[in-house]
């Protein structure tokens, strides 16, 4: 059941069901006892009946009356023999009133007497050859303690179902509070995974999404503290070199040098701010539709004059057009980095070529250079941050090894994924995002 609600009523219902189930079959059970009781009491008197009816006919009333007081001395009560018309053989009073409650013929089934009301009750055996019946009123002390024990069994029953219920309700509810305990103590990896659909359940998955949503934050943050103190260490030395080189005399050395680290710092402050930005709560992102086709126009537009510059040019190849859901500042800064760092190690006079293609559930944008490459082993690599290979794709090609991991972040987060591959010549980098939509297919366009 999805509700707490729900369940109590449910639970509620189902004691009371099986509480009056269990009264009904105890009851059930003790008539049946009785029942066996009753024909047992009707062979006593049958006995008895045989006896009174032999010492009426050998000696009248008088050794009637005797038999019956010897019989009373072993069953307490009142007892009577009953002739065919219905009166008492001893005295002659009518007993007829006590003939109703002789038991059924056998072939309807042998009920047991009717119910008389108030008094003690009445037993009346069958017939004998000559119409003669014994009546019995024993004095039957009931005790309600006899029959409380078989009742018992229902009352604990109920305690069991509530203990169940109890239990079924606290148990999850202790088990968040231990999470919350020790998440608080700073086990961030703390989480419940329960499978419950109730409210306790939506609560425990909202304890666990947030957790992990805190985890990751603070290990990004902390990520970001080691990285930035890795990367601040060498300008800064640097910067310390150039300073006591200044005060040696070779002042313009020293400025240059002063100049080209300050700019490096600056471009490093500047990415790890992006990356920040990147990795801040997915919840607080914005989902509008993003045409990707227009957005790939402009970014290539932006570049064209990077491009230039080094000697080569962008060219744009769009499939189809396709609208994914997103951020589109995201989106596009994840692009425009994947794309300057292609331009950055395209060799002049070649093309750096970006390409659109989606089909019915994902859109993806493929940026390659015709450059060196990546090695193999190293393809993985240059998706983290602060990453660089030492040869052509180094610091002297002026990035900070932040680009592609902001990009990688900024895809993540809307549900794509970023891969890249050896082209060979070159490097191929795909972004494959959700569609938002279908498209109307165009047919192929290049756009230099």
């Amino acid at each position: 059941m999805r509700s707490i609600y729900a369940k109590l009523l449910a639970w509620a219902a189902a004691t009371v069901l099986l509480s009056s189930a269990g009264f009904v079959a105890t009851f059930w059970y003790l008539s049946e006892s009785h029942s066996a009781e009753h024909r047992f009491f009707i062979g006593v008197l049958t006995l008895q009946r045989d006896a009174a009816a032999r010492a009426y006919r050998d000696g009248g009333p008088d050794a009637l009356r005797t038999t019956l007081a010897e019989i009373g001395l072993s069953f307490e009560g009142e007892h009577h023999l009953i002739g065919p018309d219905g009166r008492d053989l001893v005295d002659g009073s009518d007993r007829r009133g006590l003939l109703a409650f002789a038991p059924a013929p056998r072939s309807a089934g042998g009920k047991p007497p009717r119910p008389h009301g108030p008094g003690p009750p009445v037993l009346v055996s069958p017939p004998t050859a000559e119409g003669y019946r014994f009546a019995a009123m024993p004095r039957m002390r009931f005790d309600w303690r006899q029959s409380l024990p078989y009742y018992l069994w229902i009352p604990l029953m109920v305690l069991g179902l509530l203990y169940a219920l109890a239990v079924h309700l606290v148990r999850p509810l202790r088990r968040l509070q231990r999470a919350l305990d020790a998440f608080g103590r700073g086990g961030l990896a703390t989480r419940i995974g329960s499978t419950r659909r109730d409210e306790i359940g939506q609560l425990a998955r909202t304890f666990d999404e947030m957790a992990h949503r805190i985890e990751s934050l603070l290990a990004s943050e902390r990520r970001l503290i080691q990285d930035v103190s890795h990367e601040l260490r060498s300008p800064l030395t640097r910067l310390g070199l150039a300073v006591r080189l200044g005060r040696g005399g070779d002042r313009e050395a020293a400025m240059g040098r002063i100049k080209k680290e300050a700019d490096r710092l600056s471009a490093l402050v500047d990415e790890l701010l992006r990356l920040n930005s990147a990795e801040e709560d997915p919840h607080a992102r914005r989902r509008d539709p993003v045409a990707l086709d227009e957005l790939l126009e402009d970014v290539v537009d932006d570049c064209a004059v990077e491009a230039e510059a080094k000697g080569c040019r962008v060219d744009l190849w769009v499939d189809a057009p396709a609208v994914v859901a997103g951020d589109p500042e995201l989106i596009r800064r994840a692009v425009e980095n994947v794309l300057r760092n292609a331009v950055r190690h395209a060799p002049e006079g070649t093309a750096v070529d970006v390409s659109l293609r989606s089909d019915a559930s994902l859109a993806t944008v493929a940026v390659r250079d015709h450059g060196e490459g990546v090695p193999q082993e190293h393809l993985e690599d240059i998706l983290k941050p602060f990453f660089r290979i030492q040869d052509d794709r180094s610091r002297a090609s002026g990035g900070v090894g932040l680009g592609l991991a902001i990009a990688r972040r900024a895809v993540e987060l809307h549900g794509g994924a970023i891969a890249a591959s050896s082209a060979r010549p070159g490097l191929l980098v795909s972004i494959r995002l959700p569609r938002a939509g279908r498209a109307v297919d165009d047919g192929p366009e290049c756009v230099a």
